[in-house]
C-alpha cells in the first residue's frame, strides 16, 4: 500500500518564533513525509496569502489553527487515498480545493505544507532521495519542452551585512551577499564564505560597529552610514580571508526597493531621505556596479515599476544577474511579463509565494525556457525543513539563498547541500 492514508497538521514556530504550519503525510501507518512552512517579511504584493488567526489574545494575532484546521478538516479528506509520487495530480487536487487567485480560502501556507510534505512522501515511497524525486517532477511537469536535465549543486549566495526590514532598516539595501565562484565544490565554498563572515565581524568591531548584532537571516546588522559603506566592508573581509574579490568571490545585492519607493520616487533614508527617479535609481546602482565586484542586483527597482525594469536590464543585463523577487514573486504569469518586456534576467523561487510544489516547477520551467537565471530562496523567517536544498539541487538551479551561516534553520540547509554533494560525487555526478 503507497497511497495517503492520513494528513496531519500542527502549529509549531518559525525562526522568528512565530506560528508556522508542519505538514505529516501518512502512508500506511507510518509518517513518509513531513514539510513546515516558511514566511517572509520582504512580501511581494502578488505573493499568495499567508492564512492567519487575527486573534490578539494568541500570538499577537499571529496564530495559524485557522490553516492547521483547513488542512485536518477540508485538505485531508479530499486527499486520501491519493498517490504521493504523482505530484502534479496531488496538486491539482489542492488547487481545485481553493480556486481563489492567492490561495485566501484555505490559506497558502495550508496549501503548501501539504504540497511539501506529500513531496517527501512520495520521495519514500518511490526509494530515492527528495532531489532525485523533484528532477523527476520537473521533468513530469516539463513534457518534452525541457533539455536534458540531472541534479546538480547550486552556489550559494549567502547574507554578509543585513539593513532593510531584516535588520530594523539600519540600511535601505536589505542584504549584501558573497558567492564563492570560483570554489571548486560545496564544502570549499562553505569554508571560504565562513572565512569571510568571521573576517568581517572583526573588521566591524575593529571600526566601532556592532560585529555581533545579525538580522533575521544571521547577516550582520551594524548601523552604518551608507548602503555603499556595507559594500567597502565586504569587499575588505574578502581581502583579509586571502581571497580574490571579483574572481574568487564575488557579491550579490538584494536592493529590495518596493519598500523604500513612495509611488513616485525612491527615498534613500540613509542619504539624508534623498528621493530618486528610476532613471537616477538605475544611474546608483551601475556605479556601484562600475566600482565593485558586484555580480547580481536583486529587485533594484520597484515591484511595479515595469519601465524601470527594462531600462535596468538593458543597461546592466549583459553583464550583471538582474533578479526579480517581488516583481515576479514566483508566479508564471509574472514571470512570462518580464519575459515579454525583458524585464530581468533571473527569477527568484520562494515556493510559499505561490504556494505549491508543481506552480513552483512550472516558474522554473518557463524560466529555463527563456534562458532566464532561477535562484531558489529561503525567507527571512526559516525553519529546520530542507526542502528547498533538495529542490535547488533537483532543478539544477544556479544559486541557492539561503541567508547566513550563524544560525541553525539556515545551516540546517547547508548541511543537508553537503550531505547531497558527498552522494553526488560518490555517484559520480556534481
Amino acid at each position: 500500500m503507497s497511497d495517503i492514508s492520513r494528513i496531519f497538521a500542527r502549529e509549531v514556530l518559525d525562526s522568528r518564533g512565530r506560528p508556522t504550519v508542519e505538514v505529516d503525510v501518512f502512508v500506511g501507518d507510518n509518517v513518509a513525509g513531513r514539510a513546515m512552512v516558511p514566511s517572509g517579511a520582504s512580501t511581494g504584493a502578488a505573493e499568495a496569502l499567508e492564512l492567519r488567526d487575527g486573534d490578539r489574545q494568541r500570538y499577537d494575532g499571529d496564530g495559524i489553527l485557522r490553516a492547521v484546521a483547513n488542512v485536518n478538516d477540508k485538505i485531508a479528506p479530499a486527499l486520501i487515498g491519493a498517490d504521493p509520487a504523482d505530484q502534479c495530480s496531488l496538486d491539482a487536487k489542492l488547487l481545485a480545493l481553493d480556486p481563489s487567485p492567492q490561495k485566501s480560502e484555505l490559506g497558502a501556507n495550508a496549501i503548501l505544507g501539504v504540497s511539501l510534505a506529500a513531496a517527501h512522501a512520495g520521495a519514500t515511497v518511490r526509494r530515492v532521495p527528495l532531489y532525485r524525486h523533484l528532477c523527476g517532477c520537473l521533468k513530469a511537469v516539463a513534457g518534452n519542452s525541457l533539455a536534458p536535465l540531472e541534479p546538480r549543486m547550486p552556489l550559494p549566495m549567502t547574507n554578509m551585512i543585513s539593513g532593510g526590514l531584516h535588520a530594523g532598516r539600519n540600511l535601505d539595501f536589505q542584504d549584501v551577499l558573497v558567492m564563492p565562484v570560483a570554489a571548486p565544490d560545496m564544502r570549499t565554498g562553505l569554508e571560504w564564505i565562513v572565512r569571510v563572515y568571521k573576517r568581517l565581524g572583526k573588521l566591524l568591531e575593529a571600526a566601532g560597529y556592532e560585529g555581533r548584532l545579525v538580522g533575521d537571516e544571521g547577516g550582520y546588522g551594524p548601523r552604518l552610514k551608507s548602503n555603499e559603506q556595507a559594500i567597502e566592508f565586504v569587499v575588505r573581509a574578502i581581502e583579509a580571508a586571502q581571497l580574490r574579490p571579483g574572481q574568487d568571490v564575488t557579491i550579490a545585492l538584494d536592493v529590495a526597493a518596493s519598500h523604500f519607493y513612495d509611488g513616485a520616487s525612491y527615498r534613500l533614508a540613509s542619504e539624508g531621505n534623498s528621493r530618486l527617479s528610476s532613471h537616477e535609481m538605475i544611474d546608483r546602482l551601475e556605479r556601484l556596479v562600475t566600482k565593485y565586484p558586484i555580480a547580481s542586483v536583486e529587485d533594484g527597482l520597484a515591484e511595479e515599476d515595469w519601465n524601470g525594469w527594462q531600462d535596468l536590464t538593458r543597461r546592466l543585463g549583459h553583464g550583471v544577474q538582474i533578479v526579480g523577487d517581488d516583481l515576479f514573486t514566483t508566479n508564471p504569469e509574472r514571470l512570462r511579463r518580464g519575459i515579454e518586456l525583458r524585464a530581468a534576467n533571473s527569477v527568484l523561487v520562494k515556493v510559499n509565494q505561490i504556494g505549491t510544489l508543481c506552480e513552483t516547477l512550472a516558474t522554473i520551467i518557463l524560466a529555463r525556457e527563456a534562458g532566464f537565471s532561477y535562484v531558489v530562496s529561503a525567507r527571512s523567517g526559516e525553519t529546520e525543513d530542507t526542502t528547498i536544498a533538495d529542490l535547488a539541487v533537483g532543478t539544477a538551479a544556479k544559486h541557492i539563498k539561503i541567508g547566513s551561516v550563524v544560525r541553525s534553520e539556515r545551516l540546517a540547509k547547508y548541511n543537508r547541500l553537503l550531505r547531497i554533494e558527498s552522494e553526488l560525487l560518490t555517484c559520480g555526478r556534481t
